[in-house]
Parts: C-alpha cells; structure tokens; sequence
C-alpha cells in the first residue's frame, strides 16, 4: 500500500495510471512464465554465493526476499518506494505554514498522473532493482517479462541472461544487507533535501523551470538539476557519488564473476551496453529529461572508479567504503579514485 500521508500525489491513481501504459510485455505461456519465475530465483540465490566469494562482503541470510514480479506489480513497489523516500518532502511542503495552497496549486490527481506516467514509461525498462527502503531489510525485485524482452530482442542465450541480470541485482542486494547503516544514510539525505526547501518559492520559480525545462529539451542535465538549489545540489552530488559507487560496483562483480559461470558472457555484454545508449529519438529524450543518461554514467563511471581503487589497493581495502558513511566516494572521488584512496587508505 502506498503512503497515506502523501496528499500531494493521488498514488492510486498513479499506479493505475503506470500499471495500464506499461503493458503485460512479451507473449508466453503460463509454462514458460513458471519456468521464468523459477529461474531466476533459483539465479538470485546462486549469485548470493557468487557475489560473497568475489567481493568478501558477508550479507546475513534470510533478510531481504527476492521477489519476481510482473510490470504491474513493479509500479506498485515503486509507488510504495517514492511514497516513502518523498515522505519528507511532501510533509515539508504540506505543513502548517502551506497546508491548502500547495495542495490546490499542483493537484494530487495531475501529479499522480505525472507520476504514473513517468513509472509507466520505466516501468517497460527496468530489469530489476533491490528495494532498500522495504521494511524490515529491503527486498530485490526481478521484472520477469522485461528480462524475457530483452533477452528475445538481444537474441542472447536466455539461461545466461538470466543468471547475467541476477548476478547485478544480487550485488545490490549484498551491497545493501552487509551494510546495514547504507540505506538509512540514504534516507537522511532525503531529509536534507527536505529540510533545505522553502515552500514558498517552490510553486513560482520551481514549476516554472521544470517548463522551461521541457521546452528546451532540459539542455545539460535532468529535471532535478534545473530545480535544485546550491544546497540542494551538493546533497545530490553526495547520493551521485553513492549511486555511481553502488551501479559500478555491481557492474565489475558481474564482468568479474561472469566469464567463470556464464559462457555467452561477451556477447551478452556487447549487446547490453549497445542497448542501454537507447533506441529512437523519443527514447533518448525521456531518457536525458528524466536523468536516465545520467544513470548510465553512473554505470560507467562507477565501474572505472571500483576497478581503479581495486587495481591499485585490492579488494580487501577497498571494502573500507562500506565501513562507514565517511567513507564513501564523493561525486568529485568517483573521477578521481586516487583522491579516494589518499584520504579513506
């Protein structure tokens, strides 16, 4: 169930909204779905291993589920997700000094029908994720029809894709579980961001460099870079760092563990990072409004910056970074590891 406390987006009908643009996906048969659902349980549970003997990260057993979910059942999770990380935000903006004028201004229902609408766009892409903010310890979501359209349209061996796709999330999910303090850091820096907001500028200037924005394509960055304030940004840069840190890191276990389980892997990696640049004109544009190509930079740059500190010091210093928050790169540390490694090593 999504956040009551969120009056500012109406969350059902964003769900609603989300669940019927993403679609069912590909075409299978309910032998085919079990068998699906099937492995790539069976895929998440054997990377558990895989990831702990590459990386030397404990994560405690029987913590986070892993969940295998359809694109429906996806815009619910992250409904319940933004619900929860935007909480604060949306306290800050519906307190006692603003209570009616925000709420009438934006509108719940055109905001969740914003919100649905961007989930349902994502909601065709994401292959999975790992949930940190599900109670009690998180939960890994595997969309089960958009790994079955990728690996058809790669025209990938689908038993190694699947294996390949769960090796990546499994990551997260070690990353999140042996670090038990990492998401509620995150969380605190959602707090930041709300604590930095002044409601009352929010409405004239935000809004109106979001339309800005969209006109003019968001040249140079994602919607959040045009709204955000100085403080705002800095608290962005910092969960960059994290971001870039956590997508690289699950990126170089995949390659490192990859070639001794998984044959195809060249060819899967090959195809895959030719798909993520986007395909059409439209693609590419929702991707660079909505930060989407961002993202992508993370992947990359995250990855030069693990195997750089990794090449440099080895794995056990590198997993300093998990020890405390202190020690996680900056967005300025993930381009220059050596800096990293000169003030945490």
């Amino acid at each position: 169930m999504t956040n009551p406390r969120s009056g500012m987006v109406d969350w059902d009908l964003a769900v609603s909204i989300g669940s019927r643009l993403a679609g069912d996906g590909p075409s299978v048969t309910w032998t085919e779905a079990a068998a699906v659902v099937e492995e790539l349980r069976d895929g998440a549970n054997r990377s558990t291993g895989l990831v702990r003997e590459f990386t030397g990260l404990e994560a405690a057993a029987n913590t986070a589920p892993i969940v295998v979910v359809d694109r429906a059942g996806w815009v619910q999770a992250n409904a319940d997700g933004f619900a929860t990380i935007l909480a604060p935000i949306v306290d800050k903006l519906t307190g006692d000094k603003t209570p009616s004028r925000v709420a009438h201004a934006v509108g719940s229902r055109i905001t969740g029908a914003e919100v649905g609408g961007l989930l349902g766009f994502l909601a065709g892409k994401v292959l999975g994720q790992f949930d940190p903010f599900f109670a009690p310890s998180g939960r890994l979501l595997l969309v089960a029809p958009n790994i079955v359209h990728v690996e058809r349209e790669l025209e990938v061996d689908p038993h190694d894709f699947r294996l390949w796709v769960c090796l990546h999330e499994e990551t997260h999910r070690v990353q999140f579980t042996a670090t038990p303090w990492l998401a509620d850091h995150l969380l605190g820096e959602m707090h930041g961001i709300a604590d930095s907001i002044e409601p009352s500028g929010l409405l004239d200037e935000g809004l109106g460099k979001i339309a800005a924005a969209l006109k003019g394509g968001a040249r140079g960055g994602s919607l959040l870079d045009v709204v955000s304030t100085p403080e705002q940004k800095e608290i962005v840069d910092r969960v960059t760092g994290v971001m870039s840190l956590l997508e690289g890191h699950a990126d170089v276990v995949m390659d490192g563990v990859g070639p001794s389980v998984i044959p195809t892997v060249g060819d899967i990696r090959r195809k895959f990072t030719k798909r993520r640049k986007g395909v059409g004109v439209l693609d590419r544009t929702l991707r660079r409004v909505l930060g989407l190509d961002a993202k992508m930079a993370q992947y990359r740059d995250g990855a030069i910056f693990v195997r750089a500190v990794v090449d440099k010091a080895g794995m056990d210093e590198f997993n300093a970074v998990w020890e405390r928050p202190d020690n996680l790169p900056t967005k300025a540390e993930i381009a220059d590891p050596a800096a990293w490694i000169s003030r945490v090593l």
